[in-house]
C-alpha cells in the first residue's frame, strides 16, 4: 500500500479513539450526537477491515502468499520501535469485531444507552482495546491493550448499576486485576531469557534459546498463558465468566462474545509463532496441556448448559463450549482442524452475539419491564398454560412477534447445536473431518473431542429445546412480549451472516485454510515485520 492507504493499519485504534474523545465533550443530553457517533464509527471499522481484507488477501507480486502489512510507528524499525501487524488472522479478528460492535451498538439504541453515563465511550474504547489486541506486534503493548479494553469491559459490566452487576462486577475486577499481575511476571520473564518482547523477534530467537534458559522460558510463557487461558475461559478458571456475562446489558454481552476470542486469538498466535515446529527444543509447548484443557471446558460447559435454569447461562456455559472447542482444536497443532477451528470462531461467535441480543425480547413476557441488572429465571416450576387436547386451535393466529422471535430463536437454537445445514454444522464436520484425516492411528483425545463436540450439540438441543417451548410455545398468563425494530434488526444481521457463512462455505473456507497455512509459516511473519522498511532514513552525520 501506499499513500494515505499505509495509514490504514492504524485506523481501527485511533478511529474508536477519537470519537471515544470527542463524546467525553458532550453532556449526556446529546444522545442523539453520541449514537450518531458511535454507529458511524462501527461503520467505519467495518469499511477499514473490509479494505485491509481484501489487502491481505491478495497475493504477492511474485505470486507468493499475501505478506503481512506491518505499520511502524514512529517510523521506528523492528524490533525496537512500536510495530503493528495486519495479516489474514488478525484482519478476520477486525472484520468480526466490527460487526458486533455496529449491531450491538444498534440494539444500544432502543433504551439500554440510557442506563447509565458515558455508554458510548465505553463502548468505543472497547472496541479499540480489542483492536489493538489482534494488531499488536509487541507482547508488552499486548498487555496495554488488554487493560484499556479491561478498564473498558468494567464499565460495561456495571452499566446500568443493580446489585446482581455490581456484584458480578467487583468479581470480575479482581479476577482480572490478579491475571494482569500473571501477565507481567510472564512478560518478564520470557524478556529476561530473550531481551526482547517484539513478536517477530522473538519467534527468530527463541529456536536458538540455551538448554539451560529454556525451562525459565516455557515457565513465562506458562504464565503468560494462564493469564490468556483465564480470558478465554479455559476450566477451571473459567468459574467467572458465566456469571459476569449474564449480569451484563445485552448489548455488552453480545460485544463480550469477542472478548474471550481474544484470550483464543492470543494463545493461537504465539502458539504459531513461538512454540511451531520451527522453535526447536521449545516445539510443541503445552499443546498438550491445550487439549487437555479444552476437553475439561467443553465437559464443564455441556454440565452448565444442562443445568442451566436461564437463557444468559445457557449463552455463557455455550461461550465455554465455543473456547474449550477451539482450544482443543489449537492443541492439534494441524493447519486443517486450526482452519475448521477459524470458520467455527466465526460462526459460534455470530450465534452466541444474536442469541444474547434475543434472550431479552423472549423474557420480556416473564417479568415486569426489566429492572438494570435483575435477573429472571425461564424455567416456571410448572406450566402456567397448556393446550387443551380437544380444542379446536384451527384459525388461532400467530402474533406477529412471537413469529419472529420464535424463528430467531429456532435459527440460534441450530446454529447453537450444529445441526444441519447451517453454518454450525459445517464448522463442527469440518473439525472432526479435519480431526480423523491423514490419520493412521487415532489418539484418544481424538476420540474424546469428537465425543465431546456431538454431546456439547445434543446437550444444547435439548436445553434450547426446553426453553423454547417454555417460553415461546406455551399459552400462559403473561403479557405478550413486544419488539422493536432496532431490536430486531441487529438479530436478524448476525443470523443473516451465519446464513451467509452457510451459503458461502467455500470461500469462507478456503480463507480458512490459506490463514491457516500462514500460521503454520512463522518465519513469513517474522520475515516481514524485521524486514519493514522505515519511511525515511536517519541523516547521515557530517
Amino acid at each position: 500500500m501506499s499513500g494515505w492507504a499505509s495509514h490504514l493499519v492504524i485506523g481501527p485504534i485511533v478511529v474508536p479513539l477519537v470519537a471515544a474523545a470527542a463524546m467525553l465533550l458532550f453532556n449526556d443530553r446529546r444522545t442523539w450526537l453520541k449514537r450518531a457517533l458511535g454507529i458511524a464509527t462501527t461503520v467505519a471499522l467495518f469499511a477499514m477491515a473490509l479494505v485491509l481484507l481484501q489487502t491481505v488477501s491478495t497475493p504477492a507480486a511474485d505470486g507468493g502468499p499475501a505478506r503481512p502489512l506491518v505499520y511502524l510507528l514512529g517510523d521506528w524499525a523492528a524490533p525496537f520501535g512500536i510495530v503493528l501487524v495486519a495479516d489474514r488472522l488478525s484482519v478476520l479478528m477486525l472484520m468480526l469485531t466490527s460487526i458486533l460492535g455496529f449491531a450491538a451498538m444498534v440494539y444500544a439504541l432502543a433504551r439500554w444507552d440510557r442506563a447509565g453515563p458515558r455508554f458510548h465511550a465505553l463502548f468505543l474504547l472497547l472496541l479499540m482495546g480489542v483492536n489493538g489486541a489482534f494488531l499488536t506486534g509487541d507482547i508488552f503493548n499486548l498487555f496495554v491493550f488488554f487493560e484499556i479494553l479491561l478498564a473498558a469491559s468494567y464499565g460495561l459490566v456495571l452499566h446500568g448499576s443493580g446489585v446482581v452487576r455490581i456484584k458480578a462486577g467487583l468479581h470480575y475486577v479482581t479476577i482480572n486485576v490478579a491475571t494482569s499481575l500473571l501477565f507481567l511476571i510472564g512478560v518478564s520473564l520470557i524478556y529476561g531469557v530473550t531481551g526482547t518482547l517484539n513478536m517477530a523477534d522473538l519467534a527468530a530467537r527463541i529456536p536458538h534459546v540455551p538448554a539451560s534458559d529454556l525451562m525459565l522460558l516455557e515457565g513465562g510463557a506458562a504464565i503468560l498463558g494462564i493469564a490468556f487461558l483465564v480470558k478465554a475461559g479455559m476450566w477451571p478458571l473459567s468459574f467467572w465468566l458465566p456469571t459476569t456475562y449474564a449480569a451484563a446489558a445485552p448489548p455488552a454481552a453480545a460485544l463480550f462474545a469477542i472478548m474471550s476470542k481474544v484470550g483464543i486469538y492470543v494463545i493461537l498466535r504465539l502458539s504459531s509463532l513461538f512454540f511451531g515446529q520451527d522453535a526447536g527444543a521449545a516445539a510443541g509447548f503445552a499443546d498438550t496441556w491445550l487439549t487437555i484443557g479444552g476437553l475439561a471446558t467443553i465437559a464443564y460447559g455441556v454440565i452448565g448448559i444442562l443445568s442451566a435454569q436461564t437463557l444468559t447461562r445457557v449463552a455463557g456455559n455455550y461461550i465455554l463450549i465455543s473456547s474449550g472447542t477451539l482450544l482443543a482444536a489449537i492443541g492439534t497443532d494441524s493447519a486443517t482442524v486450526w482452519a475448521a477451528a477459524l470458520f467455527y470462531l466465526v460462526s459460534s461467535t455470530l450465534a452466541v452475539a444474536a442469541f444474547y441480543l434475543l434472550i431479552e425480547p423472549v423474557e420480556r413476557g416473564e417479568r415486569d419491564e426489566l429492572a438494570p441488572g435483575a435477573p429472571g429465571a425461564i424455567f416456571e416450576d410448572e406450566y402456567v398454560g397448556t393446550f387443551d387436547e380437544e380444542e379446536d386451535e384451527s384459525g388461532i393466529a400467530i402474533p406477529a412477534t412471537i413469529a419472529v422471535l420464535g424463528g430467531g430463536f429456532i435459527l440460534c437454537s441450530l446454529l447453537l447445536s450444529g445441526l444441519p445445514p447451517l453454518s454450525g454444522f459445517i464448522a463442527k464436520f469440518a473439525i472432526i473431518d479435519g480431526l480423523l484425516i491423514f490419520e493412521d492411528t487415532i489418539a484418544p483425545t481424538t476420540w474424546a473431542l469428537i465425543a465431546l463436540i456431538i454431546l456439547s450439540g445434543l446437550a444444547a438441543m435439548i436445553t434450547m429445546t426446553r426453553a423454547g417451548i417454555d417460553l415461546l410455545w406455551t399459552p400462559a398468563d403473561r403479557p405478550q412480549s413486544y419488539l422493536r425494530v432496532v431490536e430486531a434488526a441487529p438479530i436478524a444481521l448476525l443470523l443473516a451472516l451465519c446464513f451467509v457463512l452457510m451459503v458461502q462455505a467455500g470461500p469462507v473456507m478456503g480463507y480458512m485454510e490459506a490463514t491457516a497455512r500462514a500460521l503454520g509459516q512463522p518465519h513469513l511473519y517474522s520475515e516481514a515485520v524485521l524486514s519493514a522498511p522505515r519511511i525515511s532514513q536517519p541523516p547521515v552525520a557530517p
